[in-house]
């Protein structure tokens, strides 16, 4: 028998074997999910102008000096500023303007009086709070003077990315394209979520999470779903997919394997390696690159928790390496565990687990076991993981723990 080959040994040569895809030139519109390939720098100061911070009345600082609510200054109110305006008032001595948040202020005045500190007078305004000079205006190049770098290269691009270019006038940016990942399955015993199940069949479960564990890693999935486990049918999806595909993925064989049919067909159209490997669940694992682009390609256990476990230790890895971030892998910490855990000698296990954090020091429940199940993946925010030379981890000791969740504990 051939021995078991490491984790980390098949995590380098997957690793080895991808690079990250050239960046482009995205419009905000399609870059929303992407990663920054440049630095971005202001080519004006923020705000471009002094502005108004609140609604209220510019003022000249001095005029309102003696303000209270039992002696109210009161200013003639000599016109209207709103967001956008271009009026040429001029705030003389003795005079206010009524103005909104965002609108230029006015030459001669120096802050903003706002509105529940007046009777909000349209003619005249009685004041009954003194302000400072400065107060409640945004002065030009306060955020962010010209010249600031305000985001560096490998910034992901969520909403207020995408607002605070558009705020610097950028309509368009340099990212890493997010990977295009295509999704299959094959087996006689699938159906799609939601038809009837005959005897000896069970949903695709497999694909939708695949499919929505690639677009949580950052790529673009397009899930194909199930292909008849037919040699013709297969070798055709597999090679008419390859022009949106920068990543495929193919599960099948609901007991762990690979279906012998996928074997035969990858055999005619790339070079696809298949190993066991010395990890629980997840040993049967397949990658290479296909087709005329050398893509690349994982073919993976059927069983969606074993599916599952496979995606986070090499599939998501890859992903983040193609998109150019670091690191490529999910964080890890050292947790207080809650039960015992077991594992058979040699191999990694991963067990799913509940990470939290009890009296400011990480703690980790197993959750259905030391063999995950989809029920107790669902539960858990995290993967325990038991080391090849430990065969058991007992309940107060230290663990390794992947962290799935970003946003638990």
């Amino acid at each position: 028998m051939s021995p078991l080959k490491p984790v980390d040994a098949h995590l380098h040569e997957v690793l080895a074997a991808v690079a990250p895809l050239g960046s482009l030139n995205f419009n905000l519109g399609e870059s929303q999910g992407c990663v920054l390939a440049e630095d971005v720098f202001t080519t004006f100061p923020l705000p471009p102008f002094d502005s108004a911070a609140t609604d209220g009345y510019a003022v000249r600082s001095d005029d309102v000096r003696t303000a209270s609510p039992t002696t109210p200054v009161g200013l003639p109110v000599v016109g209207d500023i709103s967001a956008g305006s271009t009026a040429p008032y001029t705030v003389q001595p003795g005079l206010c303007v009524r103005i909104t948040a965002g609108a230029p202020m006015p030459p001669g005045a120096d802050a903003v009086v706002p509105l529940d500190w007046t009777d909000r007078g349209t003619v005249n305004v009685a004041i009954n709070q003194p302000v400072p000079p400065a107060r409640f205006v945004r002065a030009e190049g306060s955020e962010a003077p010209t010249g600031t770098r305000l985001m560096a290269a490998g910034t992901h691009l969520g909403p207020a990315q995408i607002g605070m270019l558009a705020a610097v006038g950028r309509n368009r940016v340099v990212v890493m394209p997010r990977p295009r990942v295509v999704v299959m399955t094959t087996g006689r015993e699938l159906v799609d979520p939601g038809q009837p199940l005959a005897r000896g069949q069970v949903p695709d479960a497999v694909s939708a999470l695949l499919t929505a564990a690639a677009q949580e890693a950052g790529g673009i999935a397009f899930r194909v779903g199930i292909v008849p486990d037919e040699p013709g049918a297969l070798a055709d999806t597999i090679e008419d997919q390859l022009i949106r595909a920068d990543v495929v993925l193919a599960a099948g064989g609901a007991g762990g394997g690979l279906p012998a049919v996928l074997r035969e067909v990858l055999g005619r159209i790339g070079a696809v390696s298949f190993d066991t490997v010395a990890m629980q669940p997840g040993h049967q694992q397949g990658f290479g690159a296909i087709g005329p682009d050398h893509t690349p390609f994982f073919a993976l256990s059927g069983d969606p928790a074993s599916a599952f476990v496979s995606f986070e230790v090499f599939v998501r890895p890859t992903l983040r390496r193609m998109i150019g971030v670091e690191p490529v892998n999910r964080p890890m910490v050292r947790a207080r565990l809650h039960d015992r855990v077991v594992s058979n000698p040699g191999v990694r296990s991963y067990a799913a687990g509940w990470l939290a954090v009890e009296g400011g020091a990480y703690t980790v429940r197993p959750v259905g076991g030391s063999t995950p199940t989809m029920a107790a993946l669902a539960s858990g925010n995290a993967l325990i993981v038991v080391p090849e030379d430990v065969t058991a981890i007992e309940a107060g000791e230290p663990a390794a723990v992947m962290v799935l969740d970003k946003h638990q504990p």
